[in-house]
């Protein structure tokens, strides 16, 4: 062979390596990608831009003498409008038939639980079957909705296809006499066989392979990013997966350790097909945590409620991508599935062929044993110490868990089983509930009350309003009929509130099938409070009143907050909670449900919180102290918000105004950030802070944000950093009744922590409750927190993470028996002064003794929200500070 046939010949190599890389590195395109609007009568687009074909008149229906088309009598807040808000009913066997190429595909089925054609939610039974697999046997979308606290359901399957034709039949069951079927939605997707293994997959506790081949059936039951966020269809693989955040699945007090690669990190798929996860799975992380001898006494587990008598397959993905693990036998793990030993020595480097930021995933079967209708399912994880790693620690990224069909290809099971209805809910009883379609995230009071209306703005809104009735012929306010939906970038980028809009094709595509925001008429608020009842007040602020309201019939309860027009300020911040709010969606971020701009008002609808602001939790307050974990677990909680806040949505968003009023708790005492009507998007890439006028909340501002007027997610940091010795001495941030050096919190808990007596002014409730090490690595996060350049404070990343260590410190010495009695402080009052010191600069009328701070507190802000609280005794702000002060600026 010459010269130029080897270059020839090399070329070709290189340009089908090459070729071959693309091919894995590309998302996954579906050859065939039907989704049928059920009862549609036109095309309609979704939350995720995918559009919908109707199936009136569909080619896919086979016969429809015996179906009809209907509307949803009723939408829940949490349920979007397409594919949900219209079904097709069958009284008897009914089939769809898709025309498809032979092979494996993704079946999804969408059930809202509704009336629709006259009938009763709870009549609809029903079977369906997809050719010889039995999907659904006696289903109740109204029970599963009720037992599972689902605003909708969502069922996955995956088939595969011997013909050129999928069938879906619907079957109402023969009893009772009334049952019909109906389905919402059908998705039909093609898809790559990345779940089967012809050669088989080892069942847990047996050495016998369990082949998944072209004759099995698969039913998705959880689909999890483990230590990150949701991450919607839309930001899949091109297989429109949804996939959940871990935390509500976390069994026991340890909940690890979450984390996320760095920005620059580049993961790095190698041979493996990117359509298997996506990349925000690899890049987010759950482990133990740093301490050895903590993580050698517990397993970081998880626990998933499943059918009994299958078995299922469990696939668990993993990717090393922290700087300090990059070679093999620096972290190595056991994994348990039901107490049996799954894997032993898992080292993620070693799977990897010893490189960092590289993905890999391991399959597991495990057989669930019959007996109760349902069981829990236990993945657990624990160092392996046998081969004395670097680390005794261990790490998961994601977690599938498929039903396999059985001999009879059968995937029904039971409908799951509602629990008791109880009014009052036991906090020490409750458990977190999946937050991807939970209806029931119940509030007190909704996002803080701040901002207020500048008057001329309002009577613009009033022309607006006006002018719209005018065009639609009709006083909105007077209409009986179901609020509407509509999308979300409500108001563009102007800022205007003459440019408002209400046409159902904005811009605007949310990340989340909640992520909708809901339009309610004028006349469905005041039924909701009752025409705005005074005994339904939960709050006053500047921006106006906040009430307790109930929607859809009573059975949502909601927080109205209702703007004052005669306020000097609110537009923006009406504009920003929705614009801001109504993108975001996270457990522990207060959920905005919808809200109203008609007849000049501007209200805001939010999730009822249980247990109100953090706050009166804590003083001035006859409500019981929060135990120290409880306290620590709301820190780690609201941490996690204000993280997801700088780092997991689109655009960095920083709060501007955290404190503890702006933290709510809900009926199980999860903490959620709120209020962001003062929130601003952060700097880019190119910048380093946002240049604005200084906005926020005395005593908790950024005193380097205060001097030079440019803003970072560092303020925000600040501010959290008093909020947790807030938390710690159960007082205000400010209180000028106190002398001098101790009017502010943070300059006096910095003073006291230098001297090593911060103990002396924490809660006394808190006395002999707090291990050392626990309390040593709380009190150097706030004071890393709270220091006066921005550069020297921790991200909330790095904030979040000693919380969570903390939290271990803690459970790990009462584990233990360990005492606390280095922390324990004087009975009665106690002094907080240095050795008996007094400053020569104190007002001779303040008693430098410190009583119970729970019976006092203060709360003053900056940029025209409250200066003066109700226990300030007529203390007017000039006789505390000067301040800089400019309503407008932002």
């Amino acid at each position: 062979m010459n010269s130029a046939d080897e270059f020839c010949s090399m070329c070709i190599i290189i340009l089908v390596s090459l070729l071959f890389q693309l091919v894995l590195a590309a998302d996954y395109v579906p050859t065939e990608k039907i989704l049928l609007n059920c009862g549609g009568k036109s095309e309609a687009t979704d939350n995720d831009n995918r559009k919908w074909t109707p199936d009136v008149g569909s080619k896919f229906l086979v016969g429809s003498g015996n179906s009809v088309a209907s509307q949803a009598a009723t939408q829940d807040p949490a349920v979007p409008e397409v594919p949900y808000m219209t079904a097709r009913v069958f009284r008897s066997n009914f089939t769809y038939s898709f025309p498809v190429v032979p092979g494996r595909k993704f079946l999804r089925l969408y059930f809202y639980a509704n009336s629709y054609d006259g009938q009763i939610a709870a009549n609809a039974l029903f079977s369906v079957t997809c050719g010889s697999y039995i999907l659904l046997k006696n289903f109740s979308a109204a029970q599963t909705s009720e037992a599972l606290n689902y605003a909708f359901v969502v069922k996955e399957y995956s088939v595969n296809v011997d013909d050129d034709h999928l069938n879906l039949t619907f079957t109402p069951s023969s009893t009772p006499s009334n049952a019909y079927a109906f389905v919402n939605g059908i998705e039909v997707l093609s898809m790559p066989d990345i779940y089967g293994n012809a050669d088989g997959i080892s069942i847990v506790g047996q050495n016998i392979p369990f082949a998944i081949d072209n004759s099995t059936a698969l039913e998705n039951i959880y689909r999890l990013n483990v230590g990150g966020n949701d991450i919607s269809p839309s930001a899949d693989t091109g297989l429109f997966r949804s996939w959940y955040d871990d935390q509500p699945y976390l069994f026991g007090a340890a909940y690890g350790v979450s984390g996320a690669a760095d920005p620059n990190v580049t993961i790095d798929y190698g041979t493996m097909p990117t359509y298997i996860a996506p990349k925000g799975v690899y890049a987010t992380a759950r482990s133990m945590g740093p301490n050895a001898k903590i993580n050698n006494h517990y397993n970081l587990t998880w626990m998933f409620s499943v059918d009994s008598g299958f078995s299922y397959l469990v696939r668990l993905h993993f990717c090393e991508f922290t700087d300090n693990i990059t070679k093999i036998n620096q972290r190595v793990f056991d994994v348990f599935l039901n107490n049996q030993t799954a894997d032993q020595g898992v080292d993620v480097i070693a799977l990897a062929s010893d490189q960092v930021d590289v993905p890999v995933y391991v399959d597991y079967v495990v057989i669930v044993p019959g007996g109760n209708s349902q069981q829990d399912l236990w993945l657990a994880l624990h160092p392996d110490t046998s081969g004395k790693p670097q680390y005794y620690d261990a790490i998961l990224n994601g977690v599938e868990i498929f039903k396999i069909s059985d001999p009879k290809s059968n995937l029904a099971g039971p409908n799951p089983v509602p629990g008791p209805k109880q009014d009052v809910v036991n906090p020490s009883l409750a458990l977190p509930s999946h937050q991807g379609y939970s209806k029931n995230q119940k509030a007190i009071i909704a996002g803080g009350v701040s901002g207020g209306v500048v008057l001329a703005l309002v009577i613009g809104f009033c022309v607006v309003a006006a002018s719209r009735r005018r065009r639609h012929g009709k006083d909105p306010s007077t209409s009986d009929g179901p609020s509407g939906w509509l999308p979300l970038s409500l108001y563009g980028n102007s800022h205007s509130a003459g440019s408002a809009k209400t046409n159902t094709t904005g811009s605007y595509v949310s990340s989340l099938p909640s992520n909708l925001c809901r339009h309610f008429s004028f006349a469905e608020i005041k039924a909701a409070t009752n025409n705005f009842d005074e005994a339904l007040v939960l709050g006053v602020g500047g921006f106006g009143k906040v009430y307790k309201g109930e929607i859809d019939g009573a059975a949502t309860k909601v927080a109205i907050k209702r703007g004052n027009p005669l306020s000097e300020q609110g537009v923006h911040e009406f504009q920003t909670e929705i614009e801001m709010l109504s993108k975001l969606r996270h457990r522990h971020l207060v959920s905005l449900i919808g809200y109203c701009e008609e007849n000049c008002e501007m209200i805001l609808v939010y999730d009822y919180m249980a247990y109100g602001t953090l706050r009166e939790h804590l003083y001035k307050t006859q409500k019981p102290p929060l135990p120290w974990k409880q306290r620590l677990e709301i820190c780690i909680g609201a941490a996690r918000g204000l993280h997801y806040l700088h780092t997991g949505a689109k655009h960095t968003i920083i709060h501007r105004d955290v404190k503890t009023t702006n933290i709510l708790l809900d009926e199980k005492w999860v903490a959620k950030v709120s209020d962001f009507g003062l929130s601003k998007t952060g700097p880019t890439l190119d910048n380093t802070h946002v240049s604005t006028v200084v906005k926020g909340s005395f005593g908790y501002l950024d005193p380097e944000y205060f001097r030079r007027q440019q803003l970072t997610d560092k303020s925000d940091v600040y501010s959290f950093g008093v909020v947790l010795f807030e938390i710690l001495c159960a007082r205000p941030a400010l209180n000028p009744t106190l002398p001098k050096e101790q009017v502010s919190l943070a300059e006096w808990a910095a003073h006291c922590h230098k001297k090593g007596i911060l103990d002396q002014i924490m809660d006394p409730y808190l006395k002999g409750k707090i291990a050392p090490e626990c309390f040593k690595k709380f009190a150097e996060t706030a004071m890393k927190c709270v220091a006066d350049q921005g550069i020297d404070r921790p991200s909330m990343g790095d904030v979040l993470w000693n919380l969570e260590f903390a939290l271990q410190l803690q459970e790990s010495a009462e584990e233990s028996g360990k005492g606390i009695s280095e922390l324990e402080v004087e009975e009665g009052t106690y002094d907080v002064t240095c050795k008996g010191k007094m400053d020569p600069n104190a007002s001779p009328g303040f008693d430098i003794n410190v009583t119970d701070s729970r019976s006092s507190g203060m709360s003053m802000s900056i940029g025209g929200r409250s200066l003066a609280s109700e226990d300030s005794e007529g203390l007017t702000p000039s006789a505390v500070f000067s301040q800089i002060m400019n309503p407008k600026g932002r």
